[in-house]
């Protein structure tokens, strides 16, 4: 078993890294703990299996919206086993809150984003049906006047055909010849 302490820089608080570290700790046996320094960075101490450790350090080490971590301290030591659990340390339960406020806020407003630029395409997409409709109604309508003059000329050119076959049926009646 080793210990590893870990001093994790840039944008790392007040965007829910703390529970980041912790969640990647799920299902594997991890323990210690993760708090917030003064300095701005993170602190997380960690004990378990050194491999477990490594892919840990890799996990953690993330450059993910809202998260960007730009430093990360490493320091390895032998494990003492004074932890049971992985748990985040928390400060003053006032800025803890108003903490997590910020972080719900700038979520909401992404989302808030997201759904004005999705409702944008959205209206894009019915101006588009909009126009396909009305190229669709406009395409019935020529064809419902096509097959209009269609059946005309067809009934035109059929009574021209009928009345020459008329006339060519009398014309070899009156040689003798009966069709």
């Amino acid at each position: 078993m080793r210990r590893v302490k870990i001093i994790a820089g840039g944008d790392v608080q007040a965007v829910g890294y703390r529970e980041y570290v912790r969640k990647a700790t799920f299902r594997k046996k991890i323990f210690g703990q993760v708090q917030n320094l003064e300095s701005g960075e993170v602190e997380i101490i960690a004990e378990g299996e050194e491999n477990d450790l490594k892919s840990f350090i890799e996990n953690i080490n993330v450059s993910e919206y809202p998260i960007d971590v730009r430093e990360c301290n490493v320091t390895w030591h032998d494990a003492i086993g004074d932890y049971t659990k992985f748990e985040i340390i928390r400060g003053d339960k006032d800025q803890e809150l108003f903490e997590i406020i910020d972080i719900a806020l700038s979520h909401l407003y992404r989302i808030v984003e997201n759904t004005t630029i999705s409702l944008e395409k959205q209206d894009q997409m019915l101006g588009k049906q909009d126009g396909m409709i009305s190229l669709q109604h406009d395409t019935v309508v020529e064809i419902k006047g096509l097959r209009k003059d269609s059946e005309s000329y067809f009934e035109k050119e059929f009574s021209e055909i009928k009345r020459k076959l008329h006339s060519i049926e009398n014309a070899l009646n009156e040689m003798g010849i009966k069709v």
